[in-house]
């Protein structure tokens, strides 16, 4: 892939306008996933790595040939379903490593792409995290798909036990680390709950 530094700084402040717009969102909305007592003055901010260009990648979707409906266990003892359409493959540091897209069964065509990696517990939330992929943003004209790792974001379970995100199925799962998107949540919401 080659780089303009035009596109880069184009989309290293898409990706910095997005955080900024979350962060905003998550202190200050209503509907916020936050929990009331830590919304406003007391919010003490998202964390996330550098933005970094070595995890943004351009590829294509190997598309399964049958592919196949999975049911995904949630954080709360509930199941959903999604296609497992295809995988991306791609480096990390010189590993070569896949993800599983997910499609949902209700008909929309974006790509759910969970994973967990060397990170996960660690520096980064430990159930994985997500990038979701939308056609009319992430697929170029050639039929390439984008998969920005710097756009990696925690589930909402992550910051309140009240939410029931899915679980990251097992053919996601990483043992390199990815350095990219969102750090873990610093208030452990799960302690007293």
């Amino acid at each position: 892939m080659t780089s303009d530094s035009n596109t880069d700084s184009d989309w290293m402040a898409a990706v910095a306008r997005n955080r900024e717009q979350k962060e905003r969102f998550f202190r200050e909305h209503q509907r916020s996933p936050i929990p009331p007592e830590l919304r406003g003055d007391d919010f003490p901010g998202l964390d996330y790595y550098e933005v970094d260009p070595a995890y943004r990648f351009e590829l294509e979707l190997e598309r399964y040939d049958d592919p196949e409906t999975v049911v995904v266990e949630t954080t709360a003892d509930g199941e959903q379903t999604y296609r497992r359409v295809g995988q991306f493959r791609f480096e990390v540091d010189g590993t070569e490593v896949t993800l599983d897209a997910f499609e949902p069964t209700d008909g929309s065509d974006r790509l759910w792409v969970p994973f967990r990696d060397a990170t996960s517990g660690e520096e980064t939330y430990g159930a994985g995290r997500y990038v979701d992929l939308e056609p009319e943003e992430d697929r170029r004209e050639d039929g390439s798909w984008v998969l920005d790792l710097n756009r990696a974001y925690n589930p909402t379970c992550a910051y309140n036990p009240a939410y029931e995100c899915p679980l990251v199925p097992a053919s996601n799962w990483l043992e390199v680390p990815i350095r990219a998107g969102e750090r873990d949540f610093p208030v452990d919401v799960h302690a007293d709950h």
